[in-house]
């Protein structure tokens, strides 16, 4: 785990400036705040929910992968890449209005292997689903 004086330093610049892709970018994916020790972001449950009007599972695995996708590529460093080979969601609440916020920490940060989880909950701090994933770490060819 970083130092405390290094997992304070802000990264929201190169997380913004990297881009987070077409899709979270359609989902409303809105960066908050981005350390060496945690990437947070939220998205609005509006225009993302399942036909009864909760918001929808696949939305909850979208927040996290690109949370814990992004935290692992900056981890990386340059000349390397993470890629997601392994990711779960256990749901345990539903979100119906206003926004859920992920909050990403690394579990572990090896040379060939991270994984992360996330935290991610609606507006009142109720936690509505926990992801994790696992991403490999490559060379960039």
């Amino acid at each position: 785990m970083p130092e405390p004086s290094v997992a304070q330093q802000d990264e929201l610049p190169w997380a913004r400036a990297r881009g987070i892709g077409a899709l979270a970018e359609k989902m409303g994916f809105e960066w908050l705040e981005f350390t060496p020790a945690r990437a947070v972001a939220r998205m609005p449950v509006e225009g993302n929910t399942q036909p009864v009007g909760l918001f929808h599972g696949g939305a909850y695995v979208v927040l996290g992968e690109s949370l814990g996708s992004m935290h692992a590529n900056f981890h990386a460093g340059h000349g390397r890449l993470a890629v997601g080979v392994d990711i779960n969601a256990t749901h345990t609440r539903s979100a119906t209005s206003g926004h859920v916020t992920g909050v990403c920490i690394p579990l572990h940060l090896g040379r060939t292997l991270m994984v992360h989880e996330i935290v991610v909950s609606d507006d009142h701090g109720r936690r509505c689903s926990t992801v994790r994933i696992t991403n490999h770490i490559m060379p960039v060819s």
